[in-house]
């Protein structure tokens, strides 16, 4: 999908592998590879194009487990899902390495040290968000996560709206959402019966450009997974296989909601967010703000979860955290759960704890179905205009959605207490001057998040003493 298209990490001038060129690497065992993982769970920052760089200056440059061509045909392949790209980059390679014991691996390691940082992270916020300290941060925090929705939309814009029909489609979809209100499945489906015409219409303006191609990257040496390494049997398509791998993921899925209906019914809190986070795991077209703007319908507007301004905090935790940024799930569920009361008031950290869990694991579970089960599939399908031609309808449509988004963002953080309340100057200049420093010179999401930190908690802290 376009909108997923990034530039690839440049490689350095030179190879930054430990043995020559000419060796092949050594058979990596699982548990080296395990190592790898979990290192990288705990420092994977930068969004999915840092991840994707840090994995691939390990990988292919230094480590060699994979080759420049094979790790971008993957990629491509993982661009095409719904779903976090790097996680699931990361569970394709495991599974290549190490099959299906090596892709469930990776995936959840790529996964699970997010998780438990944002637990208590999540734990300390709601424990202690009013403190003065805290609140002064997040005071700082969410003109930056406002500026930083705006900087998204802007950055998928450029490279999703190559012409005036997509242009067209992305304004009608934003008069959807922020006008009619209309929810975000319908939204992705209108889109892509919309693409699905307008390829067969006029294919030249539905077409995806800027595909990674094959030519022009650099060697680095022999990989263990080199360009003309057979495809091993557990990678080959067999209708046997498929069969049994939707299988087993329908009964996971079937028997693991089964369960927390049987023990909270089919409306309890714990139950719906199993329900509502498996089809929003089906919507990440995009990557996460495009899925976002549903993540708000669902958790504020109709579940009432949580509230807009703690979806904002909750956005600026998911985005100084290692991770997709999709894991802000883990803390609309922590939030869900701790509001809802689901064990009663003495066990408010346990339900939350529970309520993150279960967010996360609905989200992640397609993503490994659709690595193990459609991979051979998908992959005969890149380039076909029937096949993108909707996918670049849905690209155009997130543009308006996320537009959308940092509207509802720049609303709350501007007006806290509604229009007829006092506009917040402070947040309005701090806003401005983080999205020129994304801008205009190219600053790190974290390092402004930390720098609007640092300016809203001085800011909290001098004016009490002004007006005393």
């Amino acid at each position: 999908m376009v909108i997923k298209q990034m530039n690839h990490p440049p490689p350095p001038q030179t190879p930054i592998s430990s043995a020559s060129p000419e060796d092949s690497p050594s058979m990596v065992s699982f548990w080296e590879s395990f190592a790898y993982w979990l290192k990288l769970g705990f420092i994977s920052f930068g969004g999915p194009a840092g991840q994707i760089s840090m994995m691939h200056q390990e990988l292919v440059e230094r480590r060699r487990w994979i080759s420049e061509n094979r790790f971008l045909h993957a990629l491509n392949y993982c661009m095409l899902l719904p779903g976090p790209e790097a996680q699931q980059l990361a569970t394709y390679i495991g599974w290549l390495m190490h099959g299906i014991k090596g892709g469930i691996m990776a995936g959840i390691l790529f996964v699970l040290p997010s998780l438990l940082i944002l637990i208590a992270l999540t734990w300390i916020y709601v424990v202690y968000g009013n403190v003065p300290l805290v609140a002064g941060i997040l005071y700082g925090i969410k003109p930056a996560v406002t500026a930083i929705v705006v900087f998204a939309a802007y950055r998928i814009g450029s490279r999703a709206l190559k012409n005036n029909v997509l242009w067209a489609l992305a304004a009608l979809a934003f008069i959807a959402i922020f006008v009619f209100e209309v929810p975000f499945p319908f939204i992705v489906l209108g889109a892509a019966i919309l693409g699905f015409i307008g390829g067969r219409v006029a294919p030249e303006k539905f077409r995806m450009g800027g595909g990674h191609g094959d030519g022009g990257h650099k060697s680095y040496g022999k990989a263990l997974i080199d360009d003309d390494t057979p495809t091993p049997d557990h990678l080959r398509f067999k209708w046997s296989r498929t069969l049994a791998f939707l299988v087993v993921g329908l009964v996971i899925w079937a028997s693991t909601l089964g369960l927390l209906m049987t023990q909270f019914g089919w409306e309890g809190a714990l139950t719906q967010m199993g329900w509502f986070f498996t089809k929003a795991a089906l919507l990440t077209f995009g990557g996460a703000y495009a899925v976002l703007p549903y993540v708000y319908q669902g958790g504020v507007d109709h579940y009432q979860w949580l509230t807009a301004p703690q979806m904002i905090d909750g956005l600026a935790l998911g985005e100084t955290t290692p991770g997709p940024l999709i894991m802000i799930v883990a803390f609309v569920g922590f939030i869900g759960a701790w509001t809802k009361a689901v064990f009663g008031p003495e066990s408010l950290a346990l339900a939350g704890i529970l309520g993150a869990t279960i967010a996360t694991f609905y989200t992640f579970l397609p993503s490994f179905l659709f690595i193990f089960l459609g991979g051979p599939l998908v992959e005969t399908t890149h380039g076909d205009i029937k096949f993108t031609a909707p996918l670049t309808g849905i690209t155009a449509a997130v543009v308006g959605v996320v537009l959308n988004l940092a509207t509802f963002f720049a609303y709350h953080v501007l007006w806290p207490m509604g229009v007829q309340g006092q506009f917040e100057w402070f947040s309005a200049i701090l806003g401005i001057a983080a999205f020129i420093a994304l801008f205009r010179f190219k600053i790190g999401i974290s390092q402004v998040i930390v720098a609007c930190a640092v300016v809203g908690l001085g800011y909290s802290l001098i004016i009490p003493l002004i007006v005393k």
